[in-house]
């Protein structure tokens, strides 16, 4: 097999890729700005700008009527997310802060796609275990606290149809997981993820080195 044709990362070639994405709209543009005003020292928690196209674009591609995610924050992925669902379709956002969903809420509002969302104030496990457990999940974003993946892993795969998808975000963790003696808990706990989810016979599976890694696993 050839070697990686990616080319080395650059500013310029990152400005090139938004520029040939969807761009964010006037309520994204403003959410993002908010955030970051309000919580500086967490505003990396949102997803990179070009997740938001490819999320909607996935929720687009596979036809999607219920979206599971996994740590909303201020609600940029939920709101990518809710724009490409069906007027009929729901999002079950998961997270465990009121005050940061807030500005999600607010967002949502704003884009006229919040009667689509069911946020959901409590731990995420418990959110899943109340699902029903036959596979119902069309699509499935986990970007929360890294040592939880494994477990709302294994709460999801059940839940999705045949076909559906689960995104996994950060599942690169800053290179961590390449250089497991030096990985923080996060990253160990990304590192055994990763390699949960490649042995999985339940899925296909392919990562993604888009932003800090995305891994797309399809229900077979």
């Amino acid at each position: 097999m050839a070697d990686s044709k990616r080319p080395a990362p650059s500013s310029a070639l990152h400005a090139y890729v938004l520029a040939h994405n969807p761009p964010p709209d006037a309520v994204q543009r403003e959410l993002v700005a908010r955030t970051r005003a309000a919580l500086p020292n967490h505003a990396g928690m949102q997803i990179a700008q070009e997740q938001g196209p490819l999320l909607a674009f996935l929720v687009r591609l596979i036809d999607a009527r219920h979206v599971v995610e996994i740590g909303t924050f201020t609600g940029l992925s939920t709101l990518c997310m809710a724009r490409a669902l069906p007027p009929e379709g729901k999002l079950v956002a998961c997270d465990v802060s009121a005050e940061w969903a807030a500005y999600g809420r607010a967002a949502w509002e704003r884009a006229d796609v919040a009667d689509r969302i069911d946020l959901r104030i409590a731990p995420a496990l418990q959110t899943l275990r109340a699902m029903p457990p036959e596979p119902h999940v069309d699509l499935a974003f986990i970007d929360a606290d890294k040592q939880g993946y494994l477990a709302y892993w294994e709460e999801l795969v059940p839940r999705m149809r045949p076909g559906g998808l689960i995104a996994a975000d950060n599942v690169c963790y800053g290179g961590e997981v390449a250089d497991l003696p030096s990985a923080s808990p996060n990253g160990a706990a990304i590192h055994a993820f990763n390699e949960h989810v490649l042995a999985d016979s339940r899925v296909d599976s392919v990562m993604l080195e888009v932003a800090d890694g995305l891994t797309l696993a399809r229900r077979r």
